[in-house]
């Protein structure tokens, strides 16, 4: 292991954020409002860290896997401990352990908020909560990549551990043009949204932030009640089919916008994702409807853009769930857990591990009653390996298992069982809201700081998707 190549590695990463730092201190000094100070200390610091290792360590050509897996873990620490900064010395309602919730539930794009009042912030301070989303979306790595020189072979280690080896089955490129599909996808959907938003009677403003946090499956919005604050069913709309392509692997994406083959419409996942995603509509909206807690029209409404916010894990709301019967909550919990597809920007066990898992347990089936039956599992057509298999089988068993200790942590701080359960799961998932106290449109700022400490944990293995961590910590006992 050499430090300093992962220092080297991990300076690039830091100037990218200082470079989208200085946008939001260009937007702090046009409207000359109180953020200035922060903003400009802030980008500061990003910047000199990334800059004084790039000058004093020298370049290197290659990363071995294990230094790729700290550059990884690492990068994002530091990324999000930098991104703290213009929360904490704002002030207002961050405090630190504050501050650095907000800044890790921006780049992970989990959405989960600390603020009672988020109208009162300055423009500069919004644009940086929702950048973070955006830059953690596709991945402060995936950018540096793009961006930054990294030789071919550190690309393509990179690559390798940002993106899941589940995700890089239907990615059938090479890393740097894997990272330019990824790009021109993220940014093109940003943009139409953008566009789109604007028409339907956003200003551009807010249009920018939402799309940043919809593309992103983030979720954080410049509006105390979220989306319901527009009240129109075509931003709704709008909103929802971005959040439901945000959720599909881009490089499906891709191959549908080129016209290729490998695209959304000759995809098996896509296709049952689909299905399960309208079956919970359907399933939340007859509830909502035999209950009376909206007319036909109003229960389709909303449990379609829910059901849509949580599967996708972007976490926007147009009505507060926490009122809903608790049957519909007990589906949207499983979104919460499921989530989107691999590819994508969602969190969560992703669909296409489910599927793996459904199908692996039906061959289990199938070999019980004939023992020597030959059983594959394929999954758009291609195989999946015994060892894959297994690897997602693990994966998922250690998912529920740290989704049941950190409820059961959150209980022992004498936090209610739905708002330890539902808080566990948003947060691991990085989906955002959950029930009770952290309902969609309440927040998290009245947990107590140790809560905090450890949902912001769950919210890093979210979005590193546990083994680069434990690798990590594996790394350092054995050296």
């Amino acid at each position: 292991m050499r430090p300093t190549t992962i220092i080297r590695s991990i300076a690039n990463i830091l100037l990218l954020n200082g470079a989208f730092m200085s946008v939001c201190l260009i937007v702090s000094l046009v409207q000359m409002d109180d953020a200035i100070p922060g903003l400009l200390f802030s980008t500061l610091v990003s910047v000199i860290l990334g800059v004084f290792p790039l000058i004093y360590i020298p370049r290197f050509k290659y990363l071995s896997s294990s230094e790729g897996i700290q550059v990884v873990v690492f990068g994002w620490l530091g990324t999000c401990l930098i991104g703290a900064l213009p929360f904490f010395l704002y002030g207002g309602e961050f405090t630190f352990i504050n501050s650095l919730f907000e800044s890790v539930s921006g780049y992970t794009t989990t959405g989960s908020s600390i603020l009672t009042d988020i109208e009162v912030l300055p423009r500069s301070i919004l644009l940086w909560r929702s950048t973070t989303h955006w830059i953690g979306g596709i991945g402060i790595i995936v950018f540096a990549l793009l961006i930054m020189p990294f030789s071919r072979h550190s690309k393509m280690i990179l690559v390798k551990t940002e993106i899941s080896e589940v995700a890089q089955r239907s990615f059938h490129f090479k890393a740097g043009e894997t990272l330019r599909i990824l790009l021109y996808i993220y940014v093109g959907l940003t943009l139409l949204e953008t566009i789109l938003l604007h028409l339907a009677g956003m200003t551009w403003f807010d249009a920018v932030n939402h799309s940043f946090a919809t593309v992103a499956t983030g979720g954080f919005s410049t509006k105390n009640q979220s989306v319901a604050y527009f009240d129109s069913f075509t931003i709704e709309a709008i909103i929802a089919v971005f959040m439901f392509l945000s959720g599909l692997h881009f490089g499906l994406l891709f191959g549908t916008v080129t016209g290729k083959n490998n695209n959304i419409f000759h995809s098996e996942v896509v296709r049952l994702f689909f299905l399960f995603l309208a079956g919970g509509v359907v399933l939340v909206a007859l509830k909502l409807y035999l209950t009376g807690s909206y007319d036909i029209s109003g229960s389709l409404r909303h449990s379609l853009f829910q059901v849509v916010s949580l599967g996708t894990t972007t976490g926007f709301a147009t009505v507060d769930t926490a009122h809903w019967p608790f049957f519909t909550q007990l589906v949207l919990i499983y979104f919460t857990l499921q989530c989107a597809c691999v590819g994508s920007t969602s969190g969560g066990l992703k669909f296409d591990r489910m599927l793996v898992f459904f199908k692996s347990l039906k061959n289990y089936l199938i070999r019980i009653r004939h023992p020597n039956a030959i059983t594959v599992i394929r999954i758009n057509k291609q195989t999946v390996t015994e060892e894959m298999e297994r690897n997602i089988i693990l994966f998922i068993l250690i998912y529920l298992f740290i989704f049941f200790l950190n409820s059961l942590l959150l209980s022992a701080m004498g936090i209610d069982h739905i708002t330890s359960f539902s808080a566990s799961a948003a947060t691991l998932g990085n989906v955002g809201p959950g029930f009770g106290q952290v309902s969609s449109l309440a927040n998290f700022g009245g947990l107590p700081a140790g809560a905090k400490i450890l949902l912001m944990i769950n919210m890093i293995f979210g979005r590193l998707e546990i083994f680069n961590l434990i690798t990590v910590v594996y790394l350092f006992r054995k050296g």
